[in-house]
């Protein structure tokens, strides 16, 4: 057992635990991040490390009564969707972000609108102070401010505040501000992250209380400290964002009450953030009739089905090696691509550049969204348009199939509801649909070369 002043030397970037000092960690190659820090031992721990204050016997899962959580629904549509269908009572719930993304902001009017249906909530901030909160509270003219506001970075003074009070809610804004009294280390530390996520955690579970916490992005864009607290907690959400738009992606990357990938989508105006009810539409508004290399996807994040323009401008090279850059989409997804329209579809692309470009800010990184780049390629290399009334749905094989995806009656019903006359999808994809609307064309195809004959010729 260790000692009370036993120290371990441990990694601030990926939690690496090392007896002595060692300047470059062996475990994520990063240099000087071991700090020392000092080990617990068991009679030092946290008496509140139980979720109820009985202790309980193994039960048999056949006597356990099981039953849907209760949620609770807020007006904000697209916040209920990322999460499941609503807030979950008890649940820890992570939010993670670039600097200046609105990760607060989010947060805040998600405070007032729990405020508004009769919650208790604590907001707690080791960032800001109480002026500057209710400032930023009128500035967004929210229709409640009528919520508690801590400016706390102690865990056991915030662990009172909530049980004083009476709380349902709270915000920490943010982890890494949070400081654990029995931890040595500074906060921020990896110990600090770890442990006041844990504590953090028992409280929800024990008091049956919701929290919300707001985590920093490393330059990998990952939440900062170690990997494990995305495990501990029930729900991991990323807010996404250009700087060079307005528009931000609510992405839900972990969730024990919903679905994964699922998406919500908001646009940061000077009273905040507004929900876009209907992305797909947004995203195709300023498309350009008439002109080659662009072509429409149906994409679907976790279960919901977006419409989005893909671009593609191919031109000669003017150097020895074709430049291949994509942006939104995956790079070596692209460059597999070309290659097959090169061997399977006889188009000489090695001495073309191509640029690939998924608009309005989007990030697509699903196998049915091989067919549409593919289309765009093609017609930007053929500079022959494609119909403004068509969209494509399907993978690309390596010898040049078009595989099956999944999803596909969701998605030809939204491409139906926005307007759009024809779909091409993969030909084993013909025998899954229950009903087809009217007032669209299904086209099956088998081969990327029977489908560039369809569509250019």
């Amino acid at each position: 057992m260790a000692r009370k002043n036993a120290t371990v030397y441990m990694c601030q970037e990926c939690g690496y635990t090392s007896p002595k000092w060692m300047g470059q960690c062996p475990a994520c190659q990063e240099w000087n991040t071991l700090v020392e820090e000092r080990v617990h031992t068991k009679s030092e721990k946290n008496e509140r490390s139980d979720f109820s204050d009985k202790k309980k016997l193994p039960q048999r899962l056949n006597k356990l009564e099981a039953k849907e959580e209760d949620r609770l629904k807020t007006s904000m549509q697209e916040f209920n969707r990322v999460l499941g269908g609503g807030v979950v009572p008890g649940s820890l719930v992570l939010i993670g972000g670039d600097p200046g993304i609105g990760k607060s902001t989010l947060l805040l009017q998600v405070a007032a609108e729990l405020a508004s249906l009769q919650q208790g909530v604590l907001y707690v901030s080791g960032e800001e102070s109480e002026t500057q909160i209710k400032m930023r509270a009128e500035r967004l003219e929210l229709p409640s401010d009528d919520f508690y506001v801590y400016p706390e970075t102690d865990l056991d003074a915030i662990a009172s505040a909530i049980d004083k009070l009476e709380i349902d809610f709270v915000v920490i804004d943010s982890i890494q501000t949070m400081n654990h009294p029995e931890i040595q280390s500074a906060s921020g530390s990896v110990s600090q992250v770890r442990e006041s996520t844990a504590e953090l955690m028992k409280i929800a579970k024990k008091n049956n209380v919701t929290i919300f916490i707001v985590g920093h992005v490393t330059k990998q864009g990952n939440i900062a400290g170690p990997r494990m607290l995305e495990h501990m907690v029930d729900t991991v959400l990323y807010f996404e964002g250009d700087q060079n738009y307005t528009f931000r992606i609510l992405r839900s990357v972990k969730n024990r009450f919903g679905s994964t990938n699922e998406i919500g989508v908001f646009e940061m105006r000077g009273e905040g953030l507004v929900e876009v009810l209907n992305p797909s539409e947004l995203f195709l508004e300023e498309r350009l009739e008439g002109t080659s290399g662009s072509s429409v996807v149906v994409s679907v994040e976790g279960t919901r089905p977006i419409l989005a323009e893909i671009q593609a401008l191919i031109t000669p090279t003017v150097f020895g090696n074709a430049k291949r850059t994509a942006s939104g989409l995956d790079h070596n997804r692209s460059s597999l691509i070309m290659a097959v329209l090169e061997k399977r579809a006889d188009l000489m692309l090695q001495n073309q550049d191509a640029y690939l470009k998924a608009s309005g800010g989007m990030k697509l990184d699903e196998p049915a969204i091989d067919l549409a780049i593919a289309v765009s390629i093609v017609s930007s290399y053929l500079e022959k348009q494609t119909s403004a009334d068509e969209c494509f749905v399907g993978e690309l094989g390596l010898t040049g199939e078009i595989r099956r995806v999944s999803q596909i009656e969701k998605r030809v019903n939204e491409a139906a509801k926005l307007g759009f006359r024809k779909i091409y999808i993969p030909k084993n994809n013909l025998t899954e649909f229950l009903e087809v609307p009217d007032s669209i064309e299904i086209e099956g195809v088998t081969t990327i070369k029977e489908c560039i004959q369809k569509i250019f010729n």
